[in-house]
């Protein structure tokens, strides 16, 4: 089954089409090998048409093996010269936010503009014992946080703590020659609320069907709005499981076929507090994602990213297409879904980028 590719576009709005790459480790592979494979599909992406690559973070799991979405996203930025690369998400329960600050602006500076932060608080686990941060980091540092953070990345030519982040004013150095914006991970009201206060872009994740995100969408659009912020104009960014196949029901199978050994890694989260961590039916989460997400013929995935670019506000859609298997049956995907569901023109890329804004 064939369809007419289609560029979302929501209000006469162009919708860019991103990946986003979990470097997830499968029976049989090695961590090494899951790596190199996701920059590989960061290349390809590239190549394909795609507007950027999104990078997850995970400390001591499987699911992803990537514990550095900021410099996984540097070492794309020098492999690459149109896309813009992003972190979906940087951990900031673990971080210093100075410390997250300083490395977003210095690559957004060398990359010429195409550094993307995400941020999000993370779960109670293990991370916080080990990076020493805590769990009432979890529990409570989330808003002070990321108020240092957005006012380091504001362009302010000094910056001062708060009462959680203690320090004397200092200079922003590197200074970032513009106000960087931040997508913030948010599943609950009271993180769609806290970005909404900042005017900050939500970032929205695989678990929520169109229904839920657009309700989070309509409450941020009412939060913002009473601080002085268009909820509709931020550009928020959307995540969604996305493969490709002759028809819907081949594309289903391989899903169902590939995706369970890879949320199998999310079982090895521990919880720094002792309690046993819950754990999702596999099957029953497969068939959930299957049924909201863009897996299917050219013409189901085709719509699917038409009502997902319809989202208020929503101005960027992220693919996540490590689902149906390893590495040949993902370079697959990518290409298919950008030239039978999206009709992307490929990219002649003669020579890799140069550092610096242009």
């Amino acid at each position: 089954m064939t369809a007419d590719p289609v560029t979302p576009r929501r209000a006469g709005r162009d919708v860019d089409v991103h990946l986003f790459l979990l470097a997830g480790h499968r029976p049989g592979g090695t961590h090494a090998t899951a790596l190199a494979d996701a920059h590989q599909y960061g290349l390809v992406a590239e190549a394909a048409g795609y507007a950027g690559v999104w990078m997850a973070e995970h400390h001591f799991i499987s699911y992803g093996v990537c514990p550095s979405a900021i410099t996984f996203a540097a070492h794309l930025l020098g492999a690459t010269r149109n896309i813009t690369v992003g972190t979906a998400a940087c951990i900031l329960s673990n971080r210093h936010p100075v410390a997250v600050g300083e490395e977003a602006v210095l690559l957004d500076e060398v990359s010429g503009g195409r550094f993307r932060l995400g941020v999000g608080r993370g779960g109670p686990w293990t991370d916080l014992e080990v990076f020493g941060t805590g769990l009432d980091r979890f529990h409570a540092g989330f808003p002070d946080a990321l108020d240092v953070l957005v006012r380091w990345l504001s362009g302010a030519a000094t910056v001062a703590g708060n009462d959680r982040f203690p320090f004397r004013p200092v200079p922003v150095v590197p200074r970032p020659a513009r106000r960087i914006p931040v997508w913030v991970a948010a599943t609950s009201l009271a993180t769609v609320d806290l970005a909404a206060r900042h005017g900050m872009p939500l970032l929205l994740g695989l678990h929520a069907d169109l229904a839920e995100k657009a309700r989070l969408l309509d409450r941020y659009a009412q939060v913002a709005a009473t601080h002085g912020h268009d909820g509709d104009q931020v550009g928020h960014a959307s995540a969604h499981l996305a493969h490709l196949a002759d028809s819907d029901g081949h594309a289903a199978d391989a899903v169902r076929a590939g995706l369970p050994a890879l949320l199998a890694g999310t079982r090895e989260y521990v919880r720094i507090d002792g309690a046993a961590a819950k754990h999702r039916d596999l099957v029953g989460y497969v068939e959930r994602l299957v049924d909201i997400h863009p897996v299917g013929s050219p013409r189901r995935c085709a719509a699917r990213l038409e009502q997902a670019a319809a989202l208020p506000g929503v101005r960027h859609l992220l693919l996540m297409v490590e689902g149906a298997g390893g590495r040949d049956t993902t370079l697959d995907a990518i290409h298919r879904i950008a030239a039978d569901a999206l009709g992307l023109p490929a990219r002649d890329l003669p020579a890799p980028a140069r550092a610096g804004r242009a």
